[in-house]
């Protein structure tokens, strides 16, 4: 056996191979853009490439050349005007096409910049169908025209048009599929380089946005609840923050660095969080715990650094310690470091002056604060208590071997250094009954895969007292077993997955299981945390093939393509599908929808619109949405 193996894998000099820049990134798309994706979810790889364009434009600004950015996207085709300097003539095909080019790797010509490594135009290019990209300097125009990375034509020209740059490209489909851009989640990016650059006008699709109060104008264009007191706008060198309280549950913090929106937070969020509980406990002298202070907060921070330290080439978490880091050379030739303030001391020393000043001088506001926090405070204490009895009573009878398998992800936590891979697949399957759950148990990847059991329906949190929800035993576990009890920081799965049913009972305890964590937990929703498990409502097979269908169309699709001797099984509960077939509905082919929640939806009205009294709106809904189990077994060939 042995022998055999050897002789397979061979390995030898013509296995060495070295891949040109633009090949690699078309081979490994997730190390330069995290993801591909269709444009469903507001992180696939479509709006990075987007992204990485505007982005551009937006470090021209902030050099001071240019006053607006042209964006026009359609389902397919993007193009990004700006009216910078123009990227240098001779260096154009360079900039777009040879990984690790830009003029970006001192603070010579860009300062406080959010694209650093040379990379982002260069994946843009070899992900695109169509990349085409023309440079305007005085009088002269400089331009190329790529395909998948592969350059087809360039040349320079004379102009009349004013100075700037402009891209045009068409992702690859190929590397996306069928994709199309959702306008909402572009409408979004547009807004918010809007509101973190004052004066800019970004014009997309022919619509003006502009902002003259920055990070304020965001904070109150997307407040889903009424705030408690007018927000709290602080400006200062390389800062802005804003925040205010409102009576909602968690914590709703967006978070920039450089124009750059960091959805995953990092050291800078993590200050700024740090920052405002310190702050509000040495204004009150009196030691408050941190969640009581931010428990309902609504805000929001951007920072300015020097060459910026994102944790992957997406930029959605900031991995800087430090305001700036440079590396000199001494007299002597030597390397030296040299590093600015740390952002946590930078941002605490500005919120502690800033933030003390403002309440000093609108007193007004401060009694309204210290109240809320009390109120936290109480209502803490009180659910910790009811809380803390339920574990030991659950203990006692062993219940939390019964609800949870976890994964040996969390045995290992002594032993092994978890890898970023590691966190990203980290999950835990919420499923109803020992069936369902056992199925999955057996199947899972038992290194990163846990799942938890529920038992029944859980109680409807809309409708009963935070009290009586604390004294529930199968939610009161369920927070256990994610670890968030006290800091949603500490969450122990990267990925919540519900995995109930696909029938009545199923999409009921989906609901109810939704309706807690949006209530309670919002913000493992805005995080992207919170999924849904779809699992396939039809097997189509004949002897030579099975297909295993999520629709009506798909199953109509399948029996066409496998024409005779097709058998259809229709599955109604988790349970009916075997251990064996099932492994692939939680493993690489999972399919998962994102439960979202957008900063400016109020999640008041909408468990008041789902989980409220029956109103004449949500039968319509339910008339206008709801398949029928005959809609759901008639097949159109």
């Amino acid at each position: 056996m042995a022998e055999d193996l050897e002789k397979k894998a061979v390995y030898g000099d013509e296995q060495i191979v070295t891949m040109e820049g633009i090949e690699h990134i078309r081979l490994r798309p997730g190390m330069y853009i995290g993801r591909l994706g269709d444009g469903r979810n507001q992180g696939d790889g479509i709006y990075v490439l987007l992204k990485e364009i505007v982005d551009n434009s937006i470090d021209e600004y902030a050099m001071g050349h240019g006053r607006q950015i042209q964006i026009d996207v359609n389902d397919e085709k993007v193009c990004v005007r700006d009216f910078g300097r123009g990227i240098p003539l001779d260096s154009v095909i360079k900039a777009v096409s040879i990984l690790n080019t830009g003029g970006k790797f001192d603070d010579k010509a860009f300062k406080k910049s959010v694209g650093l490594n040379g990379v982002g135009t260069k994946a843009v290019n070899a992900l695109s169908s169509s990349f085409y990209v023309r440079s305007h300097r005085d009088g002269e125009c400089s331009w190329a025209h790529f395909e998948r990375g592969v350059l087809i034509s360039s040349g320079k020209d004379s102009t009349k048009e004013k100075n700037g740059t402009l891209v045009e490209f068409v992702p690859d489909k190929l590397m996306f599929g069928e994709y199309h851009y959702n306008p909402d989640f572009v409408e979004t990016m547009a807004k918010n380089y809007s509101f973190l650059k004052k004066g800019l006008t970004i014009v997309l699709n022919g619509t003006h946005y502009k902002s003259e109060n920055g990070l304020l104008d965001l904070v109150n264009e997307n407040l889903s609840e009424k705030p408690l007191y007018s927000p709290i706008h602080l400006e200062g060198e390389d800062i802005e923050v804003v925040l205010t309280h409102s009576n909602s549950y968690g914590e709703n913090i967006q978070s920039f660095v450089n124009g750059q929106n960091t959805r995953d937070g990092g050291t800078h969020l993590a200050a700024y969080r740090e920052a405002i509980a310190k702050t509000l406990k040495e204004f009150f002298k009196k030691n408050y715990e941190p969640q009581d202070c931010r428990q309902g907060i609504v805000g929001a921070i951007s920072i300015q650094i020097q060459e910026p330290t994102f944790e992957a080439q997406t930029k959605t978490k900031l991995g800087s310690t430090y305001m700036w880091e440079k590396q000199e050379k001494d007299e002597h030739g030597a390397l030296k470091v040299s590093t600015g303030p740390t952002i946590r001391n930078f941002v605490n020393d500005f919120v502690a002056k800033n933030l003390d000043n403002y309440l000093r001088m609108h007193m007004d506001i401060v009694p309204t604060i210290e109240e809320k926090i009390k109120d936290s405070q109480k209502e803490r204490e009180e659910i910790s208590g009811i809380q803390k009895k339920t574990r030991e009573k659950n203990k006692k009878a062993n219940v939390y071997n019964r609800k949870l398998r976890d994964c040996r992800y969390h045995y290992n936590d002594k032993i092994t250094e978890k890898t970023e891979e590691d966190i990203e697949k980290s999950s835990i399957f919420i499923t109803e009954g020992d069936s369902a759950s056992g199925t999955i148990t057996k199947v899972r990847n038992a290194n990163n895969q846990a799942v938890f059991s529920l038992r029944g329906k859980p109680i409807n949190c809309y409708k009963e007292s935070r009290k009586k929800v604390a004294e529930n035993e199968e939610l009161n576990l369920l927070i256990s077993a994610l670890g968030v009890e006290e800091d949603l920081d500490n969450l122990r799965y990267n990925n919540i997955i519900v995995a109930t049913d696909a029938d009545d009972d199923g999409m009921h305890i989906r609901m109810l299981v939704l309706t807690f964590l949006m209530k309670y937990y919002p913000d493992l929703i805005r995080r992207g945390h919170v999924h849904i498990l779809q699992t396939p409502l039809f097997r189509v097979r004949n002897k030579k093939e099975t297909r295993y269908c999520y629709s009506p169309e798909e199953k109509a699709a399948a029996i066409s393509a496998l024409k005779t001797g097709v058998e259809i099984t229709r599955f109604k509960g988790l349970g009916e599908i075997s251990s064996n077939e099932f492994v692939d509905f939680i493993g690489d082919k999972m399919r998962l929808d994102n439960v979202k929640l957008a900063d400016e939806e109020s999640i008041a009205d909408i468990m008041e619109f789902y989980m409220g009294e029956n109103t004449i709106d949500r039968q319509n809904f339910i008339r206008e949405n709801l398949r029928s189990e005959e809609e759901l077994e008639d097949v159109n060939i």
